[in-house]
């Protein structure tokens, strides 16, 4: 078992050895020995201290690493740092430093490797000239054309094995620069130019990424870029085994991923629908050929393989016509990542762009981007892509006979559109003078439902009367649950597969519109659990319908007036005491006595055997808003025990399974 021990720096006399860290002095970064699949394989790392799981973003000896115990990490006196393996000798080396004596090397607060000479202070050598996979906020990818020095991040070969991979990301010297992920020597992913502040292949880059990326080129041939997270101390940009540059960020618990590029599969891929060819931003993507192009390989593009590209439809001619007009336009198309292989043309507006390419017969297209200036092509449009959002404006040279040929097909459109246009107006006109007739209709039909609104009645839903006519398969018969003297009662089931109960109103009912409104406002605001809940009503033409809640089990008549003994009982305390001794004691603190009593009162009037004797909507309505005297109950009849068939001959009927009763003769 190795003990790990933390040392401040690593002297001539003191080297690093496998179980040993070296910490920064912040505490951010550690340096030792690690392995990344827990095989014998040992290789030298930065990774971020204290944060599980351990995130490495640099390695010393990638290609080559130990596999012995005693291997160690050592400074000579000329300053050069040497990895040493009791098998293979020296494993890796920072190179010759020619530092005086008492060099040494220390793990910096930016999370980099340095040699520093003890006599000047002066940084002698450090791990960011020498970058692996990943981008720390002081390390930055560069190149300098005078010296042909270059930095670069280069992919792991896979997640376990920390050696070369495929992948490299690069800044490019052009003017101005562009990022690029290289597979090997072809393209991968291209960022788009810069433009001060974003790269121009990232839509709504400003918005997002405006302080993450700065890109600065000098007079002297060199160019660098670096990223900064100004909320986060603790970020990171790596290129996957996968080819992809992930931006991370750590929250203090995890990781938040916060940009990847590119995606798979779709038109982040350098190319993928060849030269003329425009991606149209998509998974997966979708390619389709500039205006005035067609593909190269219409049978290639049919198997899904758009490599090949486009092609002219119409060749260019430089010079003009016989009668002096120009015989090539330009064609805008926006929201566009400019192609690759354009050429930057300084100190020119929009308009001298447009005449500095119109010009020039071998301009292929041009484009003035905000931040660049004047941006123009002269070869094979590749790698353009089209967002749904955000890009630039390109405008692409054409034959103006590809223009000009729109113009028949504009004149044929225009043609039809007319005709087309006169024959939907005289249909139109038709259209009005029949709906006119049946608005009318309606107006005069629905005089009831425009004087009553919803808003009446909290809760209450106006319905449809091809919804009840659904429900209730066309008021058919077998839905039919019973007959009264105010219409018809049927069973529904809604769409949603509630059930309920339809009261049909009949015209003969002798029920006014009056009588019809106070019934929908007292039921809507009467609540028990015997009793049913009306849930709207449908007033079109004169059709008057009030749709109730279908409640299952028993009749309503069950639960009134089940045993008779009971009732009996009942009748004869509320004579004696009041409707008080009726109440149930678990209830008895939370009610008033008064008003218990008046509303048994009440009911006992509305179970009156005869109708005369039963209260009307109005009266009962009256009755429990207000405190005026209540005539006396006759004792009730508890027709629910004695029903016989001459009293059964007189009309009443209980609707099966429902809590609503329909009497005639009310």
């Amino acid at each position: 078992m190795l003990l790990s021990f933390t040392y401040a720096a690593i002297t001539p006399t003191s080297p690093l050895s496998i179980g040993q860290t070296l910490s920064s002095s912040d505490g951010v970064y550690q340096l030792g020995f690690f392995s990344p699949n827990n095989t014998q394989n040992q290789y030298v790392g930065i990774w971020f201290k204290g944060i599980i799981p351990r995130v490495v973003v640099w390695v010393a000896n990638r290609e080559k690493p130990v596999t012995d115990s005693t291997a160690n990490l050592a400074i000579t006196s000329k300053g050069s740092l040497l990895l040493f393996s009791g098998k293979d000798g020296i494993v890796w080396s920072s190179g010759e430093t020619f530092a005086s004596n008492g060099s040494h090397a220390e793990l910096s607060d930016s999370g980099s490797l340095i040699v520093v000479d003890k006599a000047s202070g002066r940084i002698l050598w450090q791990s960011f000239d020498h970058l692996g996979d990943t981008l720390l906020h002081s390390s930055f990818l560069m190149y300098n054309l005078v010296t042909g020095e270059k930095r670069v991040v280069t992919s792991w070969k896979s997640y376990t094995d920390p050696s070369p991979g495929d992948f490299v990301g690069e800044i490019t010297p052009q003017v101005p620069s562009q990022g690029f992920i290289m597979r090997g020597s072809r393209p991968y992913w291209r960022s788009g130019p810069w433009a001060k502040t974003r790269f121009t292949g990232v839509p709504l880059m400003d918005e997002s990424y405006t302080s993450t990326f700065s890109l600065h080129q000098d007079v002297n041939g060199s160019g660098y870029l670096s990223f900064f997270q100004r909320k986060y101390k603790i970020s990171r940009i790596i290129l996957t085994p996968e080819g992809s540059m992930k931006i991370f960020r750590y929250n203090g618990t995890n990781w938040e991923l916060y940009y990847e590029a590119p995606l798979a599969n779709s038109c982040h891929i350098y190319g993928v629908c060849g030269p003329f060819g425009l991606c149209v931003s998509s998974v997966p993507p979708k390619c389709k050929c500039f205006k005035g192009f067609v593909p190269k390989s219409i049978e290639e593009w049919e198997r899904g393989n758009w490599t090949s590209g486009c092609v002219r439809r119409t060749e260019l001619l430089c010079q003009g016509n016989s009668t002096g007009e120009d015989v090539n336009v330009f064609h805008p198309v926006a929201n566009i990542k400019p192609p690759d292989s354009y050429e930057f043309a300084n100190s020119l507006n929009d308009e001298e762009c447009y005449q500095s390419c119109f010009h020039n017969c071998s301009c292929l297209a041009f484009s003035y981007i905000s931040g660049i200036g004047c941006l123009v092509w002269n070869h094979d449009l590749m790698d353009a892509v089209q967002f749904f959002a955000g890009g630039e404006l390109l405008s692409i040279r054409l034959a103006r006979s590809e223009l000009d040929g729109n113009k028949l097909k504009k004149t044929i459109v225009a043609s039809t559109v007319s005709l087309t246009f006169f024959v939907i107006l005289g249909l139109a006109s038709f259209g009005f003078w029949r709906c006119r007739l049946e608005d009318n209709a309606h107006i005069l039909k629905d005089a009831w439902r425009n004087e009553f609104k919803p808003q009446d009645v909290p809760g209450l839903d106006f319905f449809e009367m091809n919804t009840i006519q659904t429900a209730t398969n066309n008021f058919s018969l077998s839905n039919k649950l019973g007959q009264g003297g105010f219409g018809s009662v049927y069973k529904g089931k809604l769409q949603d597969g509630k059930e309920i109960a339809v009261k049909r109103l009949s015209s003969s009912s002798g029920q006014g519109k009056e009588e019809f409104m106070n019934e929908i406002v007292l039921i809507s605001k009467l609540q028990h659990r015997n009793l049913v809940r009306i849930l709207g009503c449908c007033i079109e033409g004169e059709e008057r319908l009030l749709i109730y809640e279908f409640m299952v089990n028993k009749s309503l008549d069950t639960f009134i007036f089940g045993r008779f003994e009971t009732k009996q009982q009942a009748w004869e305390t509320w004579g004696e005491n009041g409707g008080t001794d009726l109440l149930d004691q678990g209830v008895a603190y939370s009610c008033r006595p008064l008003e218990v009593e008046r509303c048994v009162h009440i009911g006992l009037l509305c179970v009156q055997h005869q109708p005369a004797d039963r209260p009307n909507t109005l009266e009962l309505l009256s009755m429990l808003t207000t405190t005026s005297d209540l005539p006396s109950p006759k004792q009730p009849t508890f027709v629910a025990q004695t029903r016989n068939k001459e009293f059964m001959a007189m009309g009443l009927t209980t609707v099966s399974k429902m809590t609503d009763s329909v009497i005639l003769g009310r």
